[in-house]
């Protein structure tokens, strides 16, 4: 009767983040791919305890790709060297994602969640002094 509801919600859950992405600060969409990441660090942790290596894979992608768009959002010319070292950790974690996507490994997920919950707190701190 209702056919494929999956798309459904997809569909809405796109519309949603559109809508919330074009009223959203800069701050706001930083965070959002902080919770986007997290939130997928944590399903791709599960992809491999239940040995599901194809959503595991599209996991880990969408991680690397959420983490490419941290990297692109820095501006080094405002943040010189700590936009640098961010561009750093942000290039550590991809590798260790592969890493851990190679070696089936939700220890070394573990490692990327430990330091994007770092720096997912800071940013956070941000917001509540600036807003």
């Amino acid at each position: 009767m209702y056919g494929n509801t999956q798309e459904g919600y997809d569909a809405f859950y796109e519309t949603d983040m559109a809508a919330q992405v074009a009223a959203a600060t800069p701050h706001q969409l930083v965070m959002m791919l902080f919770n986007g990441l997290a939130d997928e660090l944590v399903r791709a942790k599960s992809h491999i305890m239940a040995k599901r290596y194809e959503r595991k894979a599209h996991s880990v992608n969408k991680c690397i790709d959420i983490l490419n768009a941290l990297t692109s959002a820095l501006d080094y010319d405002k943040g010189g060297e700590l936009a640098r070292n961010l561009a750093n950790l942000y290039d550590y974690c991809v590798h260790r994602l592969y890493e851990a996507s190679n070696a089936l490994s939700t220890e070394m997920i573990d490692e990327v969640e430990n330091l994007i919950g770092e720096l997912r707190q800071g940013w956070e701190a941000m917001g509540k002094l600036n807003g």
